[in-house]
């Protein structure tokens, strides 16, 4: 019975920066209520908000009770599925958010360590995503907005949960949006769920991380 599988906790934002859609939104609610690798996925939208984003994380985490947590947010701008190693403790907002805060140099959680590490198998699913095809890379920064203040609470919130592992893929504008902004790179949404799957599959499959390279040198 799908309510006897564990869980996968997928999360997506609501649009932000007047934007009309969030592609991580569309590409996560596509993906609700599939099996992947004996888990069941459920979708949840936060609210681009740093504030009440975590609220809804923390409701959303107490009523799934997931194994998996995979936070996925737009960055435009960036043209690969961007899988993030690592979220800091800070929030400092270029923009403000939907509600209108503009957090500045404030910690995520307060007298919390200075950043977490994702303890999913990023190496494995980077591997995974190249030999699919997909455009995809390790992301060593997932910024200071709404995205890295998630994934830095899913990491904080999870590691009293024992054995729930957690992490965050920023990914491309869609198309749709792509047109309206001058030389942007976009990723069609269809590649977006895909490459989601196949990233979630690996995660529920796979124990240790592969070693590979997937450094940067700047």
């Amino acid at each position: 019975m799908a309510s006897t599988l564990p869980r996968i906790l997928l999360t997506g934002f609501d649009p932000f920066g007047g934007e009309t859609i969030n592609p991580s939104w569309e590409a996560v609610r596509a993906l609700h209520g599939r099996r992947l690798a004996g888990h069941r996925v459920v979708a949840r939208q936060l609210p681009t908000e740093f504030a009440r984003s975590l609220v809804v994380l923390k409701a959303a985490l107490r009523e799934v009770r997931p194994a998996i947590v995979l936070g996925v947010g737009q960055a435009g701008g960036r043209s690969r599925l961007s899988i993030e190693r690592v979220a800091i403790n800070v929030a400092d907002a270029r923009i403000s958010d939907n509600a209108g805060a503009q957090p500045i140099d404030v910690p995520v959680v307060a007298d919390g360590p200075a950043a977490y590490f994702s303890n999913l198998p990023i190496k494995a699913m980077l591997a995974a995503l190249h030999a699919a095809g997909l455009p995809a890379e390790i992301s060593n920064t997932a910024g200071t907005y709404v995205c890295n203040h998630v994934a830095y609470a899913m990491a904080h919130f999870t590691a009293r949960l024992r054995g729930v592992r957690s992490g965050f893929i920023h990914i491309p504008f869609l198309p749709d949006q792509a047109v309206r902004h001058v030389h942007a790179p976009s990723m069609a949404l269809e590649d977006v769920t895909q490459g989601l799957a196949i990233a979630l599959r690996v995660v529920a499959s796979t124990d240790a991380d592969i070693r590979a390279a997937a450094g940067t040198i700047s």
